[in-house]
């Protein structure tokens, strides 16, 4: 075991707090209450795992003189808890309310529709037609009527007069 805190004291709680730092990271990844998503917490326990596995090696397997100190690791697990009790403490208060999409009115309180304001775009309901523009062409839609193509010309022979 490399842990010696009479002869190296700085490696020595280096190797303690990155394996700890790396035990908090993958709590706060493996806790579904984190408030985090699913793929954040996928990569929240591998970064755990990471931390956690170069403090083993460290700790039991490193022979050599040199070795990388990783400040993020000491970073990342508290900023996960700060999150984490901020999530925490948001859905004690019901949750935040999600903001409004950029560039569309929002109704009053009463509901009654908001006139567009100029430059917004006139937001469009579900499924209505959307108008061609001007010099483009309108591709057909899946599932709408094709018309039907013209009847092809029978092929004339040589010397027959066309009709």
């Amino acid at each position: 075991m490399n842990i010696d805190f009479s002869l190296d004291p700085t490696f020595s709680w280096y190797v303690v707090l990155l394996l700890i730092s790396g035990l908090l990271t993958l709590i706060v990844g493996l806790v579904p209450a984190s408030g985090l998503s699913v793929g954040w917490r996928v990569l929240t326990v591998l970064a755990g795992l990471a931390f956690f596995g170069y403090g083993v090696y460290l700790a039991f397997f490193f022979e050599g003189e040199r070795y990388t100190i990783i400040f993020k690791a000491f970073i990342v697990p508290i900023a996960l808890l700060v999150n984490f009790f901020r999530s925490l403490s948001n859905r004690k208060k019901g949750g935040a309310p999600v903001p409004p999409q950029a560039g569309y009115p929002v109704p009053p309180q009463g509901g009654y529709p908001v006139p567009p304001q100029a430059g917004y775009p006139v937001p469009q309901q579900p499924g209505a037609p959307v108008p061609p523009q001007a010099g483009y062409p309108v591709p057909q839609q899946p599932g709408a009527p094709v018309p039907p193509a013209a009847a092809p010309a029978a092929p004339q022979t040589a010397g027959e007069p066309s009709a």
